[in-house]
């Protein structure tokens, strides 16, 4: 959770930190983002007492607040289950990291070809949970999953339901800047990783001889 600051900027991902390889220590400091005019504070980064590529893990398991860590617990309560039945606990759990580390990798490209801050750290689950949702899109897309759509409860078909998600995901990667607070590059490197790499832990896929 966020409430110590000072363990949450260590063990987060800082882009900078995974595209050189150094440890970054730094001043807190107001910045502006150049593309909304948005001012925000960074608290400034510490020292990291572990290999920096190993917080692309550490952050994995960190939130930024209730609303963050309870809002990744619901995604993955409703689709994680069904994909970890299907896959079996041990592929379900290398799934989830694999794709939650591509993911953090994906918001890290992000930051080096968008004119935004690289030393903004990251963190949650979000990224690994989108993995998850690519998965099971690819797997269950004709399972029924209920959504919010004009303040009423309608059940539609997983493809649907995630396929709009995903759009909205593109749409927020190409207008948002650093800004935003959302590492949306996650959420859409994790998605497509899901996507690709789901056939891959499958344990039903027979092999055709």
């Amino acid at each position: 959770m966020s409430g110590d600051s000072s363990f949450t900027y260590t063990f987060s991902t800082v882009p900078a930190e995974i595209i050189t390889g150094n440890d970054i220590i730094t001043q807190s400091q107001n910045s502006t983002d150049p593309n909304s005019g948005i001012e925000y504070f960074i608290p400034g980064l510490n020292a990291t007492p572990i290999p920096v590529y190993f917080t692309i893990i550490t952050s994995m398991f960190m939130h930024g607040g209730w609303g963050h860590l309870l809002g990744n617990m619901l995604y993955l309560f409703i689709f994680g289950d069904n994909l970890e039945h299907r896959l079996g606990k041990g592929r379900f759990l290398a799934f989830y990291l694999i794709t939650g580390i591509i993911a953090s990798l994906s918001h890290v490209f992000s930051t080096y070809v968008q004119p935004q801050s690289s030393i903004i750290p990251s963190l949650g689950a979000s990224g690994a949970i989108s993995g998850v949702l690519g998965g099971y899109m690819l797997l269950f897309p004709k399972l029924k999953v209920k959504a919010l759509f004009l303040y009423q409860i309608v059940v539609i078909p997983a493809y649907l339901a995630l396929g709009v998600w995903i759009g909205f995901q593109i749409v927020s990667v190409l207008l948002s800047g650093s800004g935003s607070g959302v590492a949306y590059a996650a959420h859409v490197g994790g998605f497509l990783a899901g996507i690709l790499l789901i056939k891959l832990f499958d344990k039903r896929q027979v092999a055709v001889t």
